[in-house]
């Protein structure tokens, strides 16, 4: 198993390079005064260093001993308390957090660098200050400055940390069908009653208090999902004065026995009367939980990412290493009995698809990561309204497409290594199944799918997706023509992405089946879309620099690639799309 290094050159080039990032905050007064160039290289070099030199080590004896339930309490696997003491001493769970409670205040496109670093090195772990960073972020826009002023400095310093408590037994996607009480209290506290499952985080060892986000109803709230509130509910009660009180009336009834991050607790919890208090207004709840669903989303196809990058850095170490064969066009190594796997084709494709998809998934979610900041700091509000725009549009690609393009990249480790990739010891196969979390919470991908086509696409009559195709569209027609060899396919996948556009917006006014039919693989190609732009736009940065230095050759080279191998998976998709819904439902329900 090879040790785990943060991809700190390749963050660099993305963020200084492709993005210019460093030029933008000085364009933003509020960052201006807290990041630039020098702070981010600082904060990101040292991120690096904890994840690769206390995180990562505990990556498969968390997944061997896995967390333990006993009565209620929740034990993590041994090593992780000390490692998140000193992953909450450093300043790292409030890295995004706002400064006003003692948060870092960096910017989303730092926090998604250091999201990747600490998941690369270990799922498990950065599950637990990625839920308290999302539901800091839920409070500090929604809550009252009484409970902020409670409860966030705590949670920023690690000292406490958040779940969301969303899912129950029967309803999972669709929360309008949460059964969860809240009853009014005169002292305008509330007393939560309900169970909820697969609640990651929802207790632990590792801090002294746990602050829960809980959707909940009102007893006179409307049916659906415009009845459903906020509430904060922590594990232990916090006195006025900030020291801890008696516990809460809240348990933890078991644990999942799961595929993979066997680190991570997931979860029944079962609030019995506990008190809570309500974030934001009555009926309000899931307007407060989407506020940090954007950036959740985002972060758990980082957490994809994280697992790909991880596959590829074992997988080109142990082709370079791994003896097998000769070279197809001879002995390369004539020294040796054979020559290492990587000179063999079919190694080769899989190492620069792992590669490209990596790379260019960074790329793209340093990219969504911008627009949060722009809708974030920017004090212009149109610049503002597109960027959120953007957000709104790109965000289940960003959550079903990177996580996709990881399975298929761990998968592509494993193979690698052959027979090796399926045994425990060299840690492929931890990889494979922890990653295949990723698809599935957060809403699956089938559902960010229905939400990209039906709601963003059909719902805003292909406004949301013409912006996006208008900036790609600016992009090639001001290119150099020394680019033309990325531009001109590029231009292609949008004709092609058009053409899906307008036939989807078309069909699903007659036939709504169009919609799910038509989803999953429409995101694929839009997917595939985004990331050649995005590969164009690192092409653009390494051009001319390919002789001084073989990080900007390798870039341009696995360009050429990812348009050449890769990109054209869109046509078989787009054939599929168009094969329209009715094949879907030839058969009735008894003859599957």
């Amino acid at each position: 198993m090879s040790d785990y290094k943060a991809p700190l050159r390749d963050m660099r080039f993305v963020l200084n390079e492709v993005f210019e990032v460093p030029r933008l905050w000085t364009q933003l007064p509020s960052l201006a005064e807290v990041v630039d160039e020098e702070t981010a290289a600082a904060i990101l070099e040292e991120a690096g260093k904890i994840s690769a030199g206390s995180i990562a080590p505990l990556r498969r004896s968390g997944d061997e001993q896995g967390c333990s339930w006993d009565n209620g309490a929740v034990n993590v696997p041994d090593g992780f308390v000390a490692a998140y003491q000193a992953f909450a001493d450093g300043g790292w769970v409030g890295v995004g957090g706002d400064p006003q409670y003692g948060g870092m205040g960096m910017p989303k496109t730092i926090a998604a660098q250091v999201e990747e670093m600490v998941t690369s090195a270990n799922l498990s772990f950065g599950t637990y200050p990625m839920l308290t960073a999302g539901a800091c972020l839920s409070l500090n826009a929604h809550a009252s400055e009484a409970l902020k002023e409670r409860f966030l400095p705590n949670m920023y310093a690690g000292v406490w940390s958040g779940s969301m408590c969303l899912t129950e037994a029967h309803a999972g996607t669709d929360l309008g069908l949460i059964r969860t009480r809240a009853e009014p209290q005169a002292d305008g506290s509330y007393k939560i009653s309900g169970s909820k499952i697969f609640i990651s985080g929802g207790e632990h060892d590792l801090t002294e208090n746990i602050i829960h986000l809980v959707l909940a109803r009102l007893p006179d709230a409307p049916a659906g999902p415009k009845g459903i509130s906020l509430f904060l509910v922590p594990k232990v009660l916090v006195n006025d004065d900030g020291s801890l009180g008696e516990r809460n009336s809240l348990s933890c009834g078991s644990i999942e026995h799961k595929m993979g991050i066997k680190a991570s607790a997931t979860c029944v919890m079962n609030f019995d009367g506990a008190t809570g208090w309500i974030v934001d207004a009555p009926n309000k709840g899931l307007a407060a939980m989407f506020t940090m669903m954007n950036y959740e989303r985002l972060g758990v196809g980082i957490q994809g990412l994280a697992q790909g990058e991880r596959s590829y850095q074992s997988a080109v170490a142990y082709a370079r290493d791994r003896l097998q064969s000769r070279a197809p066009t001879g002995a390369q190594h004539k020294d040796k009995a054979a020559d290492p796997i990587i000179v063999h084709p079919d190694v080769r494709r899989m190492l620069l698809t792992m590669k490209a998809l990596n790379e260019g998934g960074r790329a793209f979610s340093s990219y969504v990561a911008l627009q949060l900041d722009t809708a974030k700091y920017s004090e212009d509000a149109p610049t503002r309204q597109r960027a959120n725009e953007l957000v709104t549009l790109l965000t289940p690609i960003a959550k079903a497409f990177l996580t996709d393009m990881a399975l298929e990249t761990t998968v592509h480790g494993q193979m690698i290594f052959g027979g090796h990739g399926y045994v425990r010891e060299w840690g492929q196969e931890q990889l494979v199944r922890d990653v295949r979390i990723t698809q599935i919470y957060e809403g699956t991908n089938g559902i960010q799918a229905l939400d990209l086509a039906g709601r963003k696409i059909v719902g805003s009559s292909g406004a949301l997706y013409r912006l996006f195709a208008a900036e790609v569209r600016h992009f090639t027609a001001n290119a150099s023509a020394d680019l033309g060899e990325f531009t001109q396919q590029l231009n292609a996948a949008v004709d092609t992405l058009d053409e899906l556009t307008s036939w989807l917006l078309d069909r699903a006014m007659n036939d709504p089946n169009e919609i799910g039919a038509a989803s999953v693989e429409y995101l694929q190609v839009f997917g595939y879309t985004a990331y050649a732009y995005m590969w164009a736009l690192m092409a653009k940065a390494a051009q001319g620099k390919q002789t001084e230095d073989d990080f900007y050759a390798s870039k341009l080279g696995t360009a050429r690639f990812y348009f050449a191998r890769l990109l054209p998976r869109i046509h078989s998709l787009s054939a599929s799309v168009m094969a329209g819904s009715d094949s879907l439902y030839l058969l009735d329900a008894a003859q599957f």
